[in-house]
């Protein structure tokens, strides 16, 4: 975790070391142990660097760094597999002044240019400069771990980490009204259809799985995709095999994340995904006493997930660290928390998140390993069971199709069923072409939505409502892992972590892992009534009993329908709708509607839609 800026410019007199430092100083936070400003001797190209030492942490690999007396980068993340690459890199003649993995980027990135992003295993936002080709070349990884946003002004380029960075300079932190209107109506917190769309005018976001070339006196850019997963189901192997396989891998790519020179945590919730990877961990290291846990636990509410920690705990013997956030808190932080993630969120949820990075702080935590990343790949949510039994039946196995509801049933997992879902099964190309209407009828019909702002939007009625064709379950997996939905879940762990200099590092993210379970048949990720299947049988050896087939999904749930309910948090609810109506958003009626408290994940959520949209007008 460090933070990232920069300018470039023809004209030498927009490229000031002072508008470089306020970057960065924006940035403090994702680098607390220090920073660099570079400008070339041009005066076309200014660097800022924060940083987090995790690997290397000496003056040595310091940034911006430079090598071939050619390049110059500034870094944010982490290349897990840089000791192999250097490795080749050495047979090849290269050689190595410091022992971080920002100088195996440069030198992989002279040696094969934009190919050496296909080497990396990591997470990481990079720009680098090539001083004698004048070209700027930056790239995000493959889902989007790192940040890393864009916008150009007159004769200037600039780039950044976070948003607020180049708000320092200038650029409008107003939100786009059209990207409200979704938010507010649908609850989007991105346009599927235009992935570098932000919530602001001018500021851009390069996609994940992408990378940017900028040629100075050419004024030419150009974004270009590295890599995607294939959707088929390609893999001809036995489940045995399959799951011998998906072990194998697991291990290996946990088994690099704990590389670090830093003290290494562990989020932990009582779910399958945190579960496995601590288990995992702790067998890698056979240092059970020194594995720290951190998790947010609600004594009292339904969701309260302490009796599968305290499982875990009992059988791994690793360390738990353990903290309660009450509304009162919430209320508290909640315009800090907007401030670091600069657009809307959905739950109160992000706020267990925050709490729990808090704490791993407080214990001197630096780098933490999460389960994000493994719902949408394995099929985790409920609310993919109804795609599965769609594909299912509309590749006419009906036998396989009553024994799955059947089972769904044991288990307790209630799905909505009906003729729409048999005809989406047949004919989704026409289900998705209802969806989208659906969807833009809910945003016409909001019953507080400005009118004028509906009418400001004509000939833009459709932007950002983009449902897929789905003919099989990867089809929806694909569009949450590439598409819609994975990058917002780690935008919010970005900057939670960033919030307290924290490093989160994402096992299920290993991008050969990811390709692995694409490749393999739905019934490996749905079977016998429940989500996750290999997972759940390639673990089931190794966890307790009651997390492996545990079927209710939550996973840091707060009881935020309680916290709705307190008056302090319907207050600042009513000021937050006070400020939609000032800036023309909502109609002033919605000031007299009462707060509608709801749990984190029901529907039409408008009043907590209310509060983080209306957030952003304090920034």
């Amino acid at each position: 975790m460090c933070g990232i800026a920069g300018i470039i410019s023809t004209n030498p007199e927009l490229v000031q070391a002072n508008d470089i430092k306020k970057m960065i100083d924006r940035l403090a936070h994702r680098g607390p142990d220090g920073e660099g400003v570079w400008i070339n001797k041009e005066g076309s190209i200014g660097m800022g660097h924060r940083r987090l030492g995790i690997i290397d942490p000496s003056a040595l690999s310091a940034q911006p760094m430079h090598f071939l007396q050619r390049y110059t980068i500034t870094y944010n993340g982490c290349i897990y597999n840089y000791r192999e690459i250097k490795a080749s890199l050495l047979k090849q003649g290269y050689s190595f002044a410091t022992q971080s993995d920002t100088e195996v980027i440069l030198a992989a990135y002279d040696c094969y240019q934009e190919k050496c992003l296909s080497l990396f295993d990591g997470m990481f936002a990079f720009a680098i400069w090539d001083e004698k080709e004048k070209v700027f070349f930056a790239a995000r990884d493959r889902f989007g771990e790192k940040p890393f946003y864009y916008a150009q002004r007159q004769e200037a380029f600039y780039f950044a980490s976070e948003m607020k960075a180049l708000w320092s300079l200038g650029f409008s932190n107003k939100p786009e009204e059209r990207m409200m209107l979704n938010y507010i109506t649908l609850g989007y917190v991105q346009n599927p259809s235009n992935k570098s769309q932000t919530f602001y005018p001018g500021l851009l976001s390069l996609p994940p799985a992408h990378y940017l070339s900028y040629q100075l006196y050419n004024n030419k850019l150009e974004t270009t995709a590295y890599f995607n997963i294939d959707k088929q189901y390609t893999q001809d192997i036995s489940f045995e095999q399959a799951s011998m396989h998906l072990a194998e891998m697991l291990e290996s790519s946990i088994r690099l994340r704990l590389r670090s020179d830093m003290p290494i945590g562990f989020n932990l919730s009582g779910g399958l995904d945190s579960s496995t990877i601590v288990t995992l961990a702790n067998e890698i290291t056979k240092s059970s006493n020194n594995l720290k846990t951190f998790s947010a636990v609600f004594p009292e509410f339904e969701k309260d997930e302490t009796s599968y920690i305290q499982q875990l705990i009992s059988q791994t013997n690793v360390q738990n660290y353990t903290v309660t956030p009450t509304a009162e808190e919430l209320i508290r932080d909640l315009i800090k928390i907007s401030w670091h993630q600069e657009e809307p969120f959905p739950s109160s949820g992000i706020y267990a998140q925050y709490r729990i990075l808090e704490l791993a702080r407080q214990h001197e935590i630096k780098v933490v390993l999460d389960g994000q990343g493994a719902d949408e790949s394995l099929a985790g949510y409920h609310k993919y069971i109804h795609w599965f039994l769609q594909e299912v039946l509309s590749h006419h196995r009906f036998g396989k199709f009553s024994k799955e509801r059947k089972f769904l049933a044991e288990n307790n997992i209630q799905i909505k069923w009906d003729i729409r879902n048999i005809i989406a099964a047949f004919l989704p190309s026409h289900v998705a072409i209802a969806l989208e209407k659906a969807e833009y009828k809910r945003i016409i019909n909001h019953p507080y939505i400005n009118k004028s702002l509906i009418l400001q939007s004509k000939g833009r009625e459709w932007e950002g409502v983009d449902k897929p064709i789905i003919t099989k379950l990867n089809d929806i997996l694909y569009f949450n892992t590439m598409c819609n939905g994975l990058e917002e879940l780690l935008r919010y762990a970005d900057r939670n972590a960033a919030a307290h200099g924290i490093e989160a590092r994402f096992p299920f993210l290993q991008h050969h892992l990811v390709s692995f379970i694409f490749s393999l048949p739905s019934s490996f990720k749905i079977n016998n009534g429940f989500t996750k299947w290999i997972l759940r049988k390639t673990m089931e050896n190794k966890l307790p009993e009651k997390i492996t087939w545990r079927t209710n999904k939550v996973g840091f749930e707060p009881p935020q329908k309680k916290w709705m309910e307190d008056k302090r948090l319907g207050d600042l609810i009513h000021e937050c709708k006070r400020a939609l109506v000032n800036n023309q958003l909502l109609i002033p009626e919605v000031l007299n509607k009462k707060v509608v408290p709801m749990n984190e994940h029901e529907a039409n959520n408008f009043d907590w839609r209310y509060l983080s949209a209306g957030l952003l007008y304090s920034h």
